[in-house]
């Protein structure tokens, strides 16, 4: 640790909120998603990815990352393009997250999810008219959920590749919830009934 003077801090931060400390931390390294898949599987052979269909809101993948991060998810797959990337804001919001939970960069998801299918995977898309209540779905085995931009959704093509679609009910007019807070609690819901908190629902 370095005490410096706060305009060295404002220099360092450039421009950001520092709140009186600054750390200097190397680029963010992420997985190809061959990488990310290896390194899940040897966690569990059930493992649980979250797919960002092109977010743009540095907060909503903080945030999303963080709440994956704490229910013990294993790994964020987001697009190279037209996609938030992992800046700094990014990794302030999450908390520390960002920095244990692997994410992968792909180049095309529609790809990416046919290569989770030969992989075994189910694949949901969260969506405000989905098929399953998310509380009546199976997230027991390898399980990938993905997550469509703000305003926008999921394209045509990538539901269309998607296994299944889930929703959240709502009781009065909001058309859908904030990205990163669907997440949560389709997240959270998934990682009560992996843990055993809740039973799986019956088939």
């Amino acid at each position: 640790m370095e005490y410096v003077p706060g305009s060295e801090l404002d220099r360092l931060a450039r421009g950001g909120k520092h709140q009186g400390v600054v750390a200097l931390a190397p680029p963010f390294r992420y997985l190809s998603l061959g990488e990310l898949l290896k390194q899940a599987k040897t966690i569990t052979s059930a493992p649980f990815l979250i797919i960002c269909a092109h977010l743009q809101d540095p907060q909503n993948l903080g945030s999303l990352l963080r709440t994956a991060d704490a229910a013990g998810m294993h790994g964020i797959i987001i697009p190279e393009d037209r996609s938030v990337k992992v800046t700094p804001a990014v990794r302030k919001v999450a908390a520390g997250a960002a920095e244990r939970l692997p994410v992968a960069r792909v180049v095309n998801l529609v790809s990416a999810v046919g290569q989770l299918k030969e992989a075994g995977f189910w694949i949901y898309g969260a969506e405000a008219d989905g098929a399953d209540p998310y509380y009546n779905v199976d997230y027991s085995g390898p399980f990938a959920l993905v997550i469509g931009s703000e305003g926008k959704g999921l394209s045509r093509l990538l539901r269309r590749h998607c296994d299944g679609t889930i929703s959240i009910p709502m009781r009065r007019g909001t058309g859908s919830l904030n990205a990163a807070v669907a997440a949560a609690v389709i997240i959270y819901a998934a990682a009560a009934q992996r843990e055993g908190w809740v039973p799986r629902p019956r088939s």
